[in-house]
């Protein structure tokens, strides 16, 4: 990710142009939000703006926020009237046109031909082993150490050999595949500085704390890691298949979607770059909150390593409580009406998944963490509707079995010296996660 010269809880963005309608005094919470407001303990914000103001105007974010379960769900549904085909969509512009930046038939094209590989029983077939193992191994390499910072040492490698393996890059070296991701993840948010989007690490953006010189910079990075990326995918389709982590030889992905006709290559290379860099971001993110919050409550994390049954379930909770991707944007197509909130055609519309995961008319005590609730999986940490993350079924084996491969140090605890917490505008985790544990 680039860095920023400030501390997250400095971020200030330049406001957008006020699109309220005329309407920014119903909405005196959401014009009171500041970036690092929404950076740093936002879920308090959350809670006042779901109870008081659940389609609320936000000038730092220059659109409207959504924040109550049942009318995240409506927008997430209804791809007509809430679409992420839009120009001001900083990723496409960076990759190309996919299914992460296309509605309708377009979507489903996209889409179709990488669904059959994501299903829970391909997963299952192919990589549930697979990732079982490797995070066994990340731990083991670090046991006798009695210490670990967990986000590079276990959680962002564990995501870089699944999407690894998914894609036929098992022979890349992880940190090149590390590096690409964040020179295109710099693109991106330069680019959604420019329109004002709040994409990824995008406030620093707007804020004017990249400056011109250097968001050109980023995007000529992103933009040639963007080539490497390609030019390595291309070669894996041309061979149809490649040895993944294991040694193994197996069908590529890629060669498979490329075969099926419906896409052209660069559109399937697109759509890689998506499943690859969403694969990396959010898996890592989803791993170190699953592990906040369980270490957090000794208690609960007692229950699942003597019950391993509990792990899944405790990944939801987590999931729930703290989305690694805690907002995602549409862009209204027509003027609508939404709660209080008079939407017009072009408007941002955010739906926050972080505050849809908290509201107590669908979690009683939505603030509790609680690995036996019995609902907890109905969260809408990936999405919901033809947007659905592809990869869910991936996510959650990889976040399961580091939660697992870790229960098997002896007295696991936080870091007491260190405070750490999520952080994040719209991908939250914390900046890092240091954790002890007893040597014999």
């Amino acid at each position: 990710m680039p860095g920023s010269p400030l501390p997250p809880g400095e971020r200030q963005a330049t406001p957008a142009p006020d699109r309220s309608g005329g309407h920014r005094g119903l909405f005196p919470l959401g014009a009171a939000v500041t970036m690092r407001d929404l950076d740093g303990e936002l879920h308090p914000l959350l809670r006042r703006l779901r109870e008081r103001e659940p389609v609320s105007w936000l000038p730092v974010l220059g659109g409207w926020l959504v924040t109550r379960r049942d009318l995240a769900l409506r927008v997430l549904r209804d791809t007509r009237t809430f679409t992420v085909d839009d120009p001001r969509f900083s990723t496409a512009r960076v990759i190309g046109p996919s299914m992460l930046s296309l509605d309708g038939a377009e979507h489903k094209r996209h889409r179709a031909p990488f669904a059959e590989a994501f299903r829970l029983d391909g997963i299952q077939d192919r990589l549930e082993q697979l990732v079982e193992d490797e995070a066994v191994r990340l731990v083991s390499g670090f046991a006798a150490a009695g210490q670990a910072e967990l986000r590079r040492d276990l959680a962002g490698p564990l995501a870089v050999a699944a999407v690894a393996d998914v894609l036929g890059l098992g022979q890349t070296d992880p940190k090149v595949i590390l590096s690409w991701y964040d020179q295109i993840v710099g693109a991106v948010s330069a680019l959604a500085g420019e329109s004002g989007e709040p994409g990824p690490e995008a406030e620093s953006a707007r804020a004017g704390e990249l400056g011109p010189d250097r968001a050109r910079s980023a995007l000529t990075r992103g933009s040639e890691a963007f080539g490497k990326l390609s030019e390595s995918l291309h070669r894996v389709m041309a061979g149809g298949s490649a040895r993944d982590t294991t040694g193994a030889r197996g069908d590529s992905l890629l060669a498979a979607a490329a075969a099926a006709g419906e896409l052209s290559r660069s559109e399937v290379v697109s759509n890689a770059a998506v499943l690859a860099f969403g694969g990396i971001e959010t898996t890592e993110g989803m791993i170190c909150n699953a592990v906040l919050y369980l270490l957090g409550r000794p208690g609960q994390f007692r229950e699942v390593a003597a019950d391993r049954r509990l792990a899944q379930n405790a990944v939801e909770e987590s999931l729930r409580l703290e989305p690694a991707a805690a907002v995602v944007d549409r862009y209204a197509t027509a003027d609508v009406p939404l709660a209080a909130a008079a939407i017009r055609q072009g408007d941002l519309v955010t739906v926050s998944l972080a505050g849809a995961g908290r509201d107590p008319a669908f979690f009683p005590e939505p603030d509790r963490f609680d690995v036996r609730r019995p609902n907890a999986r109905q969260n809408l940490a990936f999405a919901h509707g033809p947007h659905f993350c592809l990869g869910a079924h991936l996510a959650r084996l990889e976040a399961r079995a580091a939660v697992l491969a870790l229960a098997r140090l002896p007295g696991l605890r936080l870091d007491p010296a260190r405070r750490q917490a999520p952080r994040g505008v719209v991908f939250r985790k914390p900046a890092s996660l240091h954790v002890l544990w007893d040597v014999p």
